[in-house]
């Protein structure tokens, strides 16, 4: 399996990430990759943008250094309900939506239950792309659940590099339950390395290892292929910032 962009990274802006996001695309071309989407942390993070940040992203180039950059968010799940901390007339403006749970950002968990139906609603936003790190055991859900219903809603589920490797560590068992899952149902997933670092950005080893050993192929996962990126996209009503009227 060959990845060949990156969709989840922090740029500083997120307040605890440390480099650029021209840094971090080139970090993305130096790795050999084609893409890479810009996500930081929505604002009810610590430290994290504002939201006027991300209405701002429109002045980003489309490409740097070589790599085409989306401009996206990891928005934080903010309610039982699957609330998020940015208002969809600024989602709707981003290229990739990322939302997962974060402590302390509005949301800090409950029964699996309440955190399965957080989830799924987050996933019935119209403008959420993908579930970030699902399988964090701070958070647990019904996995089947959360399976069966990103796949109705078309929906991608992340297998997180940095929950294997440098943060969430106790995470691998419920990352390869979803991922075996994922495979199972056919849900599609995107493998990210949620680089907080320009030397993390394009790192998947932990996760590809993971995935395959799940049974995971290539057509399930969505960043093995620029064009399928871009075809999914574009399913999804997706458009380049540059191209939309910018509203804050």
């Amino acid at each position: 399996m060959r990845l060949v962009a990156d969709l989840h990274t922090h740029s500083i802006a997120s307040g605890h990430a440390y480099n650029t996001i021209d840094e971090m695309a080139r970090a993305a071309r130096d790795a050999g990759l084609e893409m890479v989407a810009i996500t930081d942390h929505g604002p009810n993070i610590p430290g994290g943008p504002h939201r006027y940040y991300f209405g701002n992203l429109r002045v980003v180039p489309a490409t740097i250094a070589g790599v085409e950059v989306l401009k996206g968010v990891e928005a934080n799940i903010t309610s039982p309900s699957g609330d998020l901390d940015l208002p969809e007339r600024v989602l709707k403006k981003l290229e990739f939506v990322l939302a997962g749970f974060h402590a302390g950002t509005g949301y800090d968990g409950g029964t699996v239950e309440e955190n399965t139906r957080a989830m799924i609603g987050a996933m019935q936003n119209p403008y959420v792309d993908a579930i970030a790190h699902p399988g964090n055991p701070a958070f647990q859900v019904d996995m089947e659940k959360v399976v069966r219903s990103a796949k109705d809603l078309g929906k991608l589920l992340e297998i997180n590099n940095s929950s294997l490797t440098v943060a969430r560590l106790d995470s691998a068992d419920n990352c390869f339950r979803f991922a075996e899952l994922a495979a199972r149902h056919g849900a599609r997933v995107v493998i990210g390395s949620d680089a907080h670092h320009a030397s993390r950005v394009g790192v998947f080893d932990a996760a590809m290892e993971l995935a395959e050993r799940a049974g995971l192929t290539d057509d399930l996962v969505l960043n093995t292929d620029v064009g399928r990126i871009l075809a999914f996209l574009r399913s999804r009503g997706k458009v380049r910032m540059e191209q939309e009227r910018p509203e804050i």
